[in-house]
């Protein structure tokens, strides 16, 4: 019997708090407690090397059900397209004008909160309507 692996997604980015906390703005996800013996992230982060405070955050399903996202400063800037982005499911399961209503209404949630609204895709024959966003790095994601 095979084994189920479980997925982190790691985004490399400059700012690794400002990015985990708009990732836990949009999904409803937390940023998990510091390490034992430490008050607060801010407190473990002064027990590290200047160059490595501020180097990583995390945002976690309070859950357990979704993956762990790890953010990871890099020192070069984002250039091209992702090769792997993010799909926000709120509007399964609606259809026509009631999908691209709640598309538009979560785009003015998540632009509130620094994303960018890039473009609206209506439904064809093949697809329901989506919505490609970047977030507050200019990583694309979709509403979908």
């Amino acid at each position: 019997m095979k084994s189920i692996k479980q997925v982190q997604v790691t985004f490399d980015c400059a700012e690794p708090g400002r990015v985990a906390r708009f990732w836990c703005e949009v999904l409803g996800y937390v940023v998990p407690p510091p390490p034992e013996g430490f008050a607060s992230w801010d407190d473990y982060e002064r027990t590290l090397p200047a160059e490595r405070q501020g180097a990583a955050a995390v945002a976690m399903d309070p859950f357990g059900v979704g993956p762990r996202l790890y953010f990871q400063r890099v020192p070069e800037g984002k250039v091209v397209k992702n090769r792997l982005h993010l799909d926000v499911r709120v509007g399964t399961g609606l259809k026509g004008e009631e999908r691209v209503a709640a598309l538009e209404a979560e785009c003015a949630r998540l632009v509130a909160l620094g994303a960018t609204r890039v473009h609206l895709w209506r439904a064809d024959e093949f697809n329901e309507s989506c919505l490609l966003m970047q977030d507050v790095e200019g990583n694309e994601f979709c509403l979908d």
